[in-house]
């Protein structure tokens, strides 16, 4: 990372061996960080300093992490990524459709968070920064997504997607490197009444598209199943910051 790139990350954890951990992970990455130890103090820094991403913790002492993901939502887009021993995956989906953008949980590896934070700033950035992010073409291995011409391409050769299946994939790609709930998808393409409870539809064009992209559907390259959560596309390989995206 440039030395003239400071990141501020906001580190919202009540254990202090684990808040401290963190920062000296992201502080040698070259990040900023402030820490908060409970909810109250973490709104009040938030709304004060405005940090460019949120590590949360949601077993907080005065309030649930949850609430702080909704109060946040209500004004503000900040990348919020759910740091918790909470391995359930309901809550897990409860978390990301409040408006959480990623979820780990504990243990984890420094890889692995500082991967997440990159992928959550780079989409934030390209958010804020109001680029052609749902223009300029997604491409990561051999896969090809042209949003404009809506065209999908593997290793150079078209491939045919219905209507409905090219929105699915163009919804993860501008999504891609993040975790996206069946809820959020179901509503993105079939509307907020369709039926969320029965995802038989969305598993059945998942399927064909994995079909069509992948060379082995059963083990994908590009399209990953979160169980009981969701999907993750494979992250957009444009090197933002260099000038390529």
């Amino acid at each position: 990372m440039s030395n003239s790139i400071k990141f501020v990350v906001l580190v919202i954890e009540d254990e202090e061996n684990i808040a401290s951990f963190i920062c000296k992970t992201l502080k040698l990455n070259g990040y900023k960080t402030i820490t908060a130890s409970a909810g109250r103090e973490a709104l009040s820094i938030i709304h004060s300093q405005c940090p460019d991403l949120i590590l949360l913790d949601l077993g907080l002492p005065d309030m649930d992490g949850m609430e702080i993901i909704r109060q946040v939502r209500e004004w503000s887009s900040t990348p919020i990524i759910v740091v918790s021993a909470r391995i359930q995956e309901q809550e897990k989906v409860d978390a990301l459709d409040a408006g959480a953008d990623d979820y780990i949980t504990k243990p984890f590896g420094t890889s692995e968070l500082l991967a997440r934070i990159r992928t959550s700033l780079r989409h934030s950035n390209r958010l804020n920064n109001h680029s052609n992010l749902y223009l300029r073409p997604y491409h990561s291995g051999k896969l090809t997504i042209d949003f404009e011409k809506r065209i999908v391409s593997l290793a150079g050769q078209q491939i045919h997607l219905t209507p409905v299946e090219f929105r699915i994939v163009a919804y993860l790609a501008q999504n891609s490197g993040k975790v996206v709930t069946y809820t959020s998808i179901m509503t993105q393409i079939w509307g907020p009444y369709s039926d969320k409870n029965n995802n038989k539809i969305l598993r059945v064009n998942m399927a064909n598209i994995r079909r069509k992209i992948e060379e082995n559907p059963a083990e994908p390259e590009y399209l990953f199943t979160e169980v009981g959560i969701g999907y993750r596309m494979r992250e957009d390989e444009c090197k933002w910051g260099q000038g390529k995206c």
